[in-house]
């Protein structure tokens, strides 16, 4: 009586071995087609461009020396904002403005159409050396690689112009305007 009770527990066991292993690729395929559809659906998404993202240029009242950028999704479908913007301050400009590393975001925005990106842009320092005037702000955005991508946008600068120095700076995109221009 004793080996046959023993013969059932092992029979028993090795049933219940098999049944968890059958769950565990259950669950292991069930997470493959969720990470093959999050997938799929990153793939969807347009990264923003000049051609499908209205971009424009303000001053702000605080902090001085600063303007704000917006970039705003124009496109039918969602576009990822990666990085920061390549800008041009000035026909002559020799190099883009320096990107601002302390203002990097946690991960990239993605912009629902009609939603905007900013970006916080410092014009000028008395730490900073030389400069001019700028009437226009050549404008790229970035690919996930921290290409530029597509055309140039030629922004029209607010009154007659802004000083830019040496220190001119902009930041990474972020989700609203107030941590544009805090940094």
């Amino acid at each position: 009586m004793r080996k046959s009770t023993r013969s059932f527990s092992r029979t028993a066991a090795s049933s219940l071995a098999v049944a968890a292993l059958a769950l565990v690729g259950f669950q292991a395929t069930g997470q493959t087609a969720s990470a093959a559809t999050t997938a799929a659906k990153a793939s969807s998404i347009a990264t923003c461009t000049t051609a499908n993202t209205k971009v424009s240029v303000s001053t702000v009242s605080r902090p001085i020396n600063h303007l704000l950028l917006k970039a705003t999704n124009t496109g039918t479908k969602p576009c990822y904002a990666y990085s920061a913007p390549f800008l041009r301050a000035g026909a002559d400009a020799q190099a883009p403005l320096q990107w601002v590393e302390e203002s990097t975001p946690q991960s990239v925005l993605m912009l629902e159409p009609g939603r905007s990106a900013y970006a916080g842009i410092l014009t000028y320092s008395p730490d900073g050396e030389g400069g001019s005037q700028a009437k226009n702000l050549g404008v790229l955005l970035t690919d996930r690689n921290g290409h530029a991508t597509a055309a140039e946008k030629s922004l029209k600068l607010p009154g007659s112009g802004v000083f830019f120095n040496s220190a001119a700076a902009v930041t990474y995109w972020q989700d609203n305007a107030a941590d544009a221009l805090v940094w």
